[in-house]
């Protein structure tokens, strides 16, 4: 397993240039795909691995937004960009494996290509469960480890490459994590063969 702090150093190092590198990605596809996440959003919400703020123009003006990333490069681009912006966002620097708030914060959480990086996922999606009020919701847009078994088996033999690059698999089962962390109410969304999911997760305690 990657050690955190390797992680976080890779983030940092790449922060510059994140956006430019990703930039091929953001298709109207992928923008489509983020305005469908953040849209079922309700109340005091979450977003874990906020990066450099892809997902913020999205987002109801009404939500209450905290914003929590583990790279403090990242975090200060997503502030650099929005926290001028009139709309009730906090930033914050921190480890979703480590969460410092209260159990039962929050009515929703939010990821976006997070869980490939996170070093332990099933002790964070663990933490996302506490911090989640009985009933709330996790919404996810992830990219996950194809059940195909041809391709399946590439995507295990080519995660060395993102992985010691900037820490990121791209062989990650999330949906079977999510049910080893302790959630059962879990609605599956494919958007693009198995391997993007668009995951809806209600918070039954």
């Amino acid at each position: 397993m990657t050690k955190p702090e390797q992680i976080k150093n890779r983030y940092n190092r790449v922060a510059r240039y994140y956006d430019w590198m990703e930039r091929p990605m953001e298709t109207a596809k992928f923008s489509k795909w983020r305005r469908e996440l953040t849209s079922q959003v309700t109340g005091n919400t979450l977003e874990i691995g906020v990066g450099t703020g892809k997902n913020i123009p999205y987002y109801p003006e009404e939500v209450k937004l905290t914003a929590i990333d583990f790279s403090k490069n990242m975090l200060k681009k997503a502030k650099s960009k929005y926290q001028n912006v009139k709309r009730n966002i906090i930033f914050i620097e921190m480890d979703a494996q480590n969460m410092i708030f209260d159990d039962n914060t929050f009515d929703t959480v939010v990821t976006s290509c997070v869980f490939c990086s996170v070093p332990d996922p099933v002790k964070g999606l663990q933490e996302i469960r506490s911090v989640l009020k009985p009933g709330g919701q996790l919404l996810m847009l992830e990219h996950v480890r194809s059940k195909q078994k041809v391709l399946g088996r590439l995507m295990d033999w080519f995660n060395f490459l993102p992985l010691n690059i900037w820490g990121a698999n791209i062989n990650r089962q999330t949906v079977d994590n999510l049910k080893k962390a302790g959630f059962t109410k879990i609605e599956v969304i494919n958007l693009w063969r198995d391997i993007v999911k668009l995951i809806k997760v209600r918070n039954i305690k």
